[in-house]
């Protein structure tokens, strides 16, 4: 833990170095939601930090600068880390319709609007990266995306493999597919010669188990 948190730190200097004016500003103040959205759900999903801007800013039709915690431009997603204020009273009318405007901009753009809270980062951080694992899943489908020149059952099988909680068996990829257990075997078994997907338990000659491997989850990285 320690070594992801100097990876951390480590990034958000560099990012620091590279702003200016009140990007610069926002990078100086509490930036605690943040570091956790990094440390504990993106950079174990992402495996590192390109493609992510902090603090990235957009402009409204209105002229008005917005800021996206942590901004992921290959896919356009913007990941939120936000708090929960106890008293409403805390947040005024203006700032409310402030926030409104932020994500109608970031929609706008067709970027992905997705939020985090504090405690469900602290609290679940497994299901806050599983979620993600599915988002990306789904956001590869793009023609950019590796994932997108498999055939398209070996794609589908991945997409499963890839949000599934574990491992996966053959007739859990067959109902997915819609295909016979020996058709989903065939699937399977190319996807494990490429280094998608592994074998657990089992033995050389039987083996119902799967798991996705690195290499396949990094198929929704590219």
């Amino acid at each position: 833990m320690k070594q992801v948190e100097m990876q951390v730190d480590d990034y958000l200097e560099e990012q620091k170095r590279s702003a200016t004016g009140q990007r610069l500003e926002m990078m100086q103040g509490d930036m605690s939601g943040t570091r956790t959205l990094l440390a504990s759900v993106l950079l174990p999903v992402l495996k590192s930090f390109r493609g992510l801007t902090l603090e990235y800013e957009m402009v409204s039709l209105s002229g008005a600068c917005i800021y996206i915690d942590a901004f992921y431009e290959p896919l356009g997603i913007a990941f939120e880390a936000e708090g929960y204020v106890a008293h409403h009273e805390r947040i005024t009318r203006k700032r409310f319709s402030f926030e409104k405007m932020r994500i109608r901009t970031i929609g706008n753009q067709d970027y992905k609007f997705y939020p985090f809270s504090w405690d469900e980062m602290d609290q679940r951080p497994d299901a806050c990266r599983r979620s993600v694992y599915e988002l990306l899943g789904r956001k590869g489908s793009l023609p950019e995306s590796r994932l997108f020149q498999l055939p398209v059952y070996e794609r589908e099988a991945m997409r499963f493999a890839a949000v599934h909680q574990g491992a996966f068996g053959i007739e859990e990829v067959s109902r997915c597919l819609q295909f016979k257990e020996e058709a989903s075997r065939r699937v399977l078994r190319s996807l494990e010669s490429q280094g998608y997907i592994q074998r657990v338990g089992g033995s050389e000659r039987r083996c119902y188990r799967f798991v996705i491997t690195e290499l396949g989850r990094e198929l929704f990285l590219s």
